[in-house]
């Protein structure tokens, strides 16, 4: 499934390697986060590693590699179209869930900006997005930084909305509410098999885009920028996507629960249960 890019995922955005090279599905052997499948005995959903190496370097369209980059991500699509999901996803107000885990045998080096969840749109911004690691940098300065360890949640200016210690043998579940009519965004979290609660308000996005030019592809998986090379001139290490520095250690993240949801009759919390959508 995942080489041939069927539904409900585009797996095209990788390196050299088959996609099953860089993703693994855990079966039901291994737990996946308990709000959706509280019921061991009989899981509704398996989870995924996804993982990067120094092959993963993105050649998009036939065109330059880059190789500031390593980037392993799934793209969620319909019926074979990553954007047919737009006039349903992308509309009203609608909710994004997404549960993250370590891989502690595959760990991922702080000292380095991992963006590992987003809606990106054609421009190349992106409407939210969850981060780990050090902010990239010119030069760059002392890292890791103190709160490298932290997921972090922005919205499409890059403010930050919510951040919490990435904490190992958890399973982070992120929910983040979207007003694609008026620009806002909600965010709700918690750990394990505590239901989702909100973390923050109501919060202003409004330097995304309205309508379709703000619509855009659910990207989850590992991106991994580079450190500023100081042998390289201004322009390179300006260019993160095509320079810099990559060690191209193999590291990976687990992923359970992504789904898509309306808020029609609430937002789901876990259990079956719904809670009132952020106002």
């Amino acid at each position: 499934m995942l080489d041939n890019s069927l539904d409900p995922y585009l797996s095209v955005v990788k390196g050299s390697m088959n996609a099953s090279y860089y993703t693994q599905l855990l079966g039901h052997a291994f737990n996946a986060t308990p709000l959706w499948s509280p019921n061991l005995w009989s899981p509704i959903e398996q989870p995924i590693t996804i993982s990067i190496d120094n092959t993963s370097v993105f050649v998009p369209g036939g065109s330059i590699p880059q190789n500031g980059f390593r980037r392993t991500e799934l793209i969620a699509q319909k019926d074979g179209n990553h954007t047919a999901l737009n006039a349903i996803a992308d509309v009203g107000i609608t909710v994004f869930h997404v549960s993250i885990l370590e891989e502690l045998d595959k760990p991922l080096n702080m000292s380095h900006e991992y963006q590992i969840v987003w809606i990106e749109p054609n421009d190349g911004t992106h409407v939210f997005e969850i981060q780990l690691g050090s902010p990239f940098t010119i030069p760059t300065g002392t890292v890791p930084v103190s709160d490298a360890r932290f997921l972090k949640v922005r919205n499409h200016a890059l403010d930050l909305l919510f951040e919490t210690p990435f904490t190992s043998h958890d399973w982070h579940n992120f929910a983040v509410q979207i007003d694609w009519t008026n620009l806002t965004l909600g965010v709700f979290y918690s750990t394990n098999g505590e239901p989702l609660e909100a973390v923050t308000g109501l919060v202003e996005n409004s330097s995304a885009s309205p309508g379709a030019a703000g619509q855009g592809d659910y990207h989850f998986g590992v991106l991994k920028l580079p450190l500023a090379d100081p042998d390289e001139t201004a322009a390179q290490q300006g260019d993160v996507v095509h320079f810099g520095i990559q060690e191209g250690d193999t590291e990976a993240l687990t992923y359970s629960g992504v789904f898509i949801e309306s808020i029609t009759g609430g937002v789901s919390a876990g259990y079956g249960k719904t809670i009132t959508p952020i106002s």
